[in-house]
């Protein structure tokens, strides 16, 4: 029968956030119902209380998460109750254009569960933030979004591959193809910046030059395995030229957009070498827009790449990066800056809006 939980609810553009009783229906054909451990708390969470993505309030945010599969609806075979997952937003169709062409990680046609999860109080239908809604004691989603990973991994940093370092790492290893020896640039140490320096590393490259505004955030990003920074920002010299100074002149093999505005986008796509590589992961606010002489786009050569989740197939990705975490080899740890109650959300908020932390944690 359906059951009653708490979550944290964004009921308006930019109205603070609130814990609220939401009902959660038995899972139907195709979906499950998971008990969250922990989810991380991301600025696309924050993009939803502020409008920024759309205006289908009230949002249940969260989805950097993992749990518990509780239980399935019929015709469920990826996963069973008992089983340990990390929670995804791409659950891959198998047969779209992409799908069919051996590419699932670019599938078209990604889907969520079909019931909607209400409001206790007055029925209200709510939008799971990216088709997940995790800051909440138990969710509904499709079975394609449960990836079943190894239980040994602690949630609050298995839940992170869910979105934020999940796309940093793939923007490194599976769109920019770092490769050993390769000299990378990373724009923006956030979580997303962070994870990619972190992924550059595992990958093997030679130097890693981490960018930003912030010297906390050099700091941060120097553990995590850079090995030069540039601190940028108005009156503190040229990025471009920095990143050339470091590389012998030419300029990086793989830089990593991981801002998303015109004017880091232009700093990434000088600062690489010829026939380099970019990489925009950060996401961009749609009234931006780019120009670029097409001279010097046909001229430098190389590859402009979006790279969308860090393009992953999580089924592939998960278990592995999981693996890597517990061998050791692949220090996750280090992006859990502080695990919080739900009821701290909107404090959580505030201390990423202030770059204070690499990522606050909610664990139930």
């Amino acid at each position: 029968m359906p059951q009653q939980v708490r979550g944290v609810i964004a009921p308006g553009k930019g109205e603070p956030v609130r814990v609220e009783t939401i009902v959660v229906p038995d899972p139907g054909p195709g979906e499950a119902v998971v008990a969250v451990q922990a989810c991380g708390v991301c600025h696309t969470d924050l993009h939803y209380r502020e409008g920024g993505i759309n205006d289908d309030f009230p949002f249940l945010l969260g989805h950097e998460a993992a749990g518990i599969v509780e239980s399935v609806g019929a015709g469920v075979t990826e996963v069973a109750p008992g089983d340990f997952v990390i929670l995804n937003w791409r659950a891959v169709c198998g047969q779209c254009r992409a799908c069919l062409r051996g590419r699932p990680w670019y599938c078209f046609n990604t889907h969520n569960a079909r019931q909607k999860m209400t409001l206790a109080e007055t029925g209200q239908e709510l939008s799971p933030a990216l088709g997940i809604g995790a800051f909440a004691e138990k969710t509904l989603v499709a079975a394609g979004q449960c990836t079943k990973v190894d239980p040994a991994a602690s949630p609050a940093v298995a839940g992170l591959l869910g979105c934020g370092v999940m796309a940093g790492l793939g923007a490194a290893l599976n769109t920019g193809n770092v490769s050993r020896g390769d000299t990378v640039a990373v724009i923006g140490c956030g979580g997303v910046g962070g994870a990619a320096i972190m992924g550059s590393r595992l990958a093997g490259a030679s130097k890693i030059i981490a960018v930003d505004v912030d010297e906390r955030k050099l700091a941060t990003a120097e553990r995590l395995g850079a090995t030069h920074t540039v601190l940028s920002g108005a009156g503190r010299g040229d990025v471009v030229e920095a990143i050339q100074s470091l590389t012998g002149g030419f300029g990086a093999d793989v830089v990593v957009d991981a801002v998303g505005r015109p004017e880091t986008y232009r700093q990434a796509f000088y600062a690489r070498d010829l026939a380099g590589t970019v990489v925009l992961v950060g996401v961009p606010t749609p009234e931006m827009r780019l120009e670029l002489p097409l001279l010097d786009v046909f001229g430098r050569g190389g590859a402009l790449k979006s790279s969308w989740y860090g393009d992953c197939l999580p089924s592939r990705d998960f278990p592995m990066l999981i693996d890597l975490y517990l061998q050791g080899r692949l220090d996750l740890d280090a992006f859990v800056t502080e695990t919080i109650a739900l009821d701290r959300v909107e404090q959580a908020f505030a201390r990423m809006h202030d770059g204070d932390v690499l990522r606050s944690v909610v664990v139930f």
